[in-house]
């Protein structure tokens, strides 16, 4: 392990009049009893397309600028204790991650819905299936370390589904980040202010929405974790700590204990999600390009555990879309530019897509910055460089479902945020520094990092949370759905338009799905001049005793306006051309939606 950075907080003399006065605990519990109070008067029964950033009450953001100055106010004291730091860090992770679930009903997100039935499956089957019976969804069956584990923890909690934790889990997925974060930053510093700048600049700047219910966001604390295992115990050792040979046999019994340990993380990550195990092959094959860490036992071992993984379970599906990876390699422009997805419309969707991308690009050049103004702790964290610059080559790989951008931003972040957060911090007045500049940190503009942090931090809302008219459903969207699933017979077929609604994936097993807006443009104008007709056709394929229904929710009109796949003026027309036709009955309908079967006579 490297020799840890001399400590960056000598400050310069004097403190502002004010600093006396924030006192950690006072200010922390203010901030909390403000987001508290927030909370409680906050509606979200009526979100606008601003999602939470309007409708959260102001107390909220008065919370959390709050709780950044104090953050900071505390890093400057060279008096304060240690654990206050981390007691900031998971207050921010309370107000940013946990807001949702006290304030939502239902849980988030109609992906972390999709990995519920997942789980739902397991537990209800209790076996793995193959393509031919359950078609796409097979994809997760062939990953299914994730899904196997919560089956497992919801036996064991006795609990009915795992619908229980999901709105909770980006709380649980942001806590379990920080363990493999402080050692990544330990590993190169011992100043607190730097590792915990670090972890702070990167809670607010992980707004991509991986820490939802899903395996990305387990297989990603795992790929950090095998980081660290790697940047501490596989780098080799200087020629002057090179001891005697019993001291040389213990330490290859502890490499020994370690590999095992890098084992079982790698299988874990490897089993759980597609992704993540190239991205860490990747880093670890740039951390293989240093002097340093040329161990071969971590790159061998991924790639080993990967490759054998590929070619036994997820054969089935590589061999289904090997020839559309094949096409995206290299197709780098396409792979960006799919990476946004549908385009954004309305003031509201636009300006959350603004503010995320300022808040990326603004972490990564102020790491640019950080790497740039600290040659020494550039030359000592250099691996954690080559992690963050190790998924840039990704962007040339695959489109990854439009997604790769923002996952290679994601892969990204531990290292940028770490350089992004020495740029805000003074300059270290240690000898090695001094032996540099000639000269101390000026004291002038020291008010634009502790700024910066705060914009930041703010952004983070609408970052992560403009959305929420997409992706909150509430409770009455939740009872139609599960009435029409319900009902329906084995074989049936659920049509929506598209699947941002809860148990959009319910009973896969058993019941097919199919959403019109997934199909080209053309199948879906046809729908839009005739829907009745189109839709009816699509529709009678279903064999009895199979039904086939048709399903308007809140949150496939929300969808599909805020996206730009279809105007509300549309999505109205074809709904009331369906309620007025003979060929379909109503069966369920609430202020949340409504839903259609076709009649058995017209099939």
């Amino acid at each position: 392990m490297p020799e840890p950075v001399t400590d960056l907080s000598d400050l310069p003399p004097g403190r502002p009049w004010w600093h006396a006065a924030l006192h950690p605990a006072s200010v922390l519990l203010v901030a909390l009893a403000l987001w508290g109070w927030a909370m409680a008067r906050t509606d979200v029964s009526d979100l606008d397309d601003f999602g939470l950033v309007t409708a959260v009450h102001p107390a909220f953001w008065a919370g959390l600028a709050l709780l950044t100055v104090g953050f900071w106010a505390t890093l400057r004291g060279p008096r304060r204790h240690p654990l206050w730091a981390p007691a900031y860090v998971v207050a921010l992770l309370v107000m940013e991650r946990a807001t949702q679930a006290v304030l939502y009903p239902t849980p988030l997100y109609a992906w972390a819905w999709k990995h519920d039935a997942v789980v739902d499956h397991l537990l209800t089957a209790g076996r793995l299936e193959n393509a031919d019976a359950i078609g796409d969804m097979a994809v997760y069956d062939q990953w299914p370390g994730f899904f196997a584990a919560q089956a497992t923890l919801v036996r064991l909690l006795g609990a009915d589904s795992a619908a229980h934790v999901m709105a909770w889990w980006p709380l649980v997925s942001g806590l379990m980040l920080l363990l493999p974060l402080l050692l990544l930053y330990r590993t190169f510093t011992e100043d607190r202010r730097l590792i915990w700048t670090g972890v702070w600049v990167f809670c607010v700047a992980n707004w991509v929405g991986q820490d939802y219910f899903s395996p990305q966001s387990v297989a990603f604390a795992l790929h950090l974790g095998v980081l660290a295992v790697v940047l501490r115990r596989y780098g080799r050792p200087d020629r002057s700590d090179r001891s005697d040979r019993s001291d040389r046999s213990d330490a290859r019994q502890r490499q020994a204990v370690w590999t095992v340990l890098l084992t079982l993380l790698i299988v874990a990550v490897v089993i759980s999600h597609q992704l993540t195990p190239g991205m860490l092959i990747v880093s670890l094959a740039a951390l293989f390009l240093t002097r340093r860490y040329r161990d071969r036992i971590p790159l061998v071992t991924a790639s080993v555990i990967f490759l054998a993984w590929c070619l036994t379970a997820a054969l089935p599906f590589l061999s289904a879309t090997m020839p559309d990876m094949i096409r995206s390699i290299g197709d780098i422009g396409g792979n960006v530019s799919t990476g946004y997805g549908a385009t954004p419309t309305g003031t509201g969707a636009v300006a959350g897509s603004w503010a995320a991308r300022l808040l990326s690009a603004s972490v990564l050049l102020l790491a640019v910055v950080g790497a740039l103004r600290r040659p020494v702790l550039r030359h000592r964290a250099m691996p954690l460089l080559l992690v963050a610059a190790a998924p840039l080559p990704m962007l040339g790989a695959s489109s990854y479902g439009s997604e790769m951008i923002f996952r290679v931003l994601m892969f990204m972040l531990p290292g940028a945020a770490f350089f992004a957060a020495a740029a805000l911090l003074p300059q270290a007045r240690t000898p090695t520094a001094r032996e540099e500049s000639g000269r101390a940190e000026p004291r002038r503009h020291l008010w634009l990092p502790p700024l910066a942090l705060l914009v930041g931090t703010l952004a983070f809302v609408p970052s992560y949370s403009g959305k929420d008219r997409i992706s909150y459903f509430p409770p009455a969207e939740v009872d139609l759905v599960r009435q029409v699933v319900d009902r329906a017979p084995d074989d049936s077929l659920v049509v929506a338009a598209d699947r941002n609604y809860p148990l959009a994936f319910a009973d896969y097993w058993r019941v097919d799905h199919y959403w019109f807006l997934d199909d080209d443009r053309e199948h879906v104008d046809a729908i839009v001049r005739d829907p009745v007709a189109a839709l009816a056709r699509d529709m009678s394929a279903v064999e009895s005793p199979g039904r086939a229904y048709l399903l308007f929710t809140r949150g496939q009109f929300a969808d599909a306006e805020m996206n730009g796949l279809l105007e509300k003026g549309q999505l109205d027309r074809i709904r009331r051309s369906v309620d007025a036709s003979p060929l379909f009955e109503r069966v369920a309908g609430n202020d949340a939606g409504v839903a259609y079967v076709l009649k058995e006579r017209d099939r």
